[in-house]
């Protein structure tokens, strides 16, 4: 992924990202064309701390022709995006362009066994479940053996071996404070990603917000 060092992201925060996330387009290449498939994953960690992507596809999927082991797949993860109008910037003569977050892990994917792929099912619930919370996590025991097993059977559990972190987080880190603070505002008034981004970009430079955040506590009741 092209990154210009302004946007770059660490190791370890690109990797949190993707983990918070839980959601990308997992991609490979069969010889002739791309294939690709939007699905959940999680991560773990090896015992030498090497990341595992964990995730399972329908059993007619293309790409479980490519899980041999060896040959590099391409997870893409992406956050909130927001388009950029030239006229929102202080300063002049700008161009339009795009805000977003995007993370790409890479390497090689190898199938599960049947009993790991009972434990990522669990795993991989779990993991969304608890976003609902206080809602009761819904597990897999709430199903019938049977059912259960007719459902496994038509899936394959899948896992990545991560030998490449990329991490992209596009937010004007490289405008003067007033640009910056333009964009961020303009944001503010858009749709649900241009908010999301917009506190992204608040909270990457809060000193430049902070006479923003005094007046909001000097009008609070």
């Amino acid at each position: 992924m092209y990154t210009p060092p302004f946007f770059k992201q660490d190791r370890a925060a690109s990797l949190k990202f993707a983990e918070e996330r839980g959601f990308g387009t997992m991609c490979a290449f069969d010889g002739h064309k791309p294939v690709a498939s939007p699905l959940p994953f999680y991560l773990t960690y090896a015992a030498d701390g090497t990341p595992q992507a964990a995730f399972h596809v329908a059993r007619h999927n293309p790409l479980l022709k490519l899980a041999d082991g060896t040959v590099s797949w391409l997870l893409a993860i992406n956050g909130p995006d927001a388009y950029v109008s030239p006229d929102w910037y202080v300063s002049p003569d700008q161009v339009p362009t795009w805000l977003y977050q995007s993370v790409h892990l890479s390497g090689p994917v190898r199938m599960l066994s049947d009993d790991e792929l009972a434990v990522q099912i669990d795993t991989l619930s779990d993991k969304f479940e608890n976003w609902l919370r206080p809602k009761k996590p819904w597990t897999s025991d709430k199903m019938t053996a049977g059912r259960l097993e007719a459902m496994k059977k038509a899936i394959v559990g899948l896992v990545m071996t991560v030998e490449e972190v990329e991490g992209s987080f596009k937010l004007n880190q490289h405008k003067s404070d007033a640009d910056y603070t333009a964009i961020a505002n303009a944001l503010g008034a858009g749709d649900a990603d241009a908010k999301q981004i917009s506190l992204l970009m608040r909270q990457a430079r809060p000193q430049v917000f902070a006479d923003d955040t005094n007046m909001l506590e000097g009008s609070a009741p």
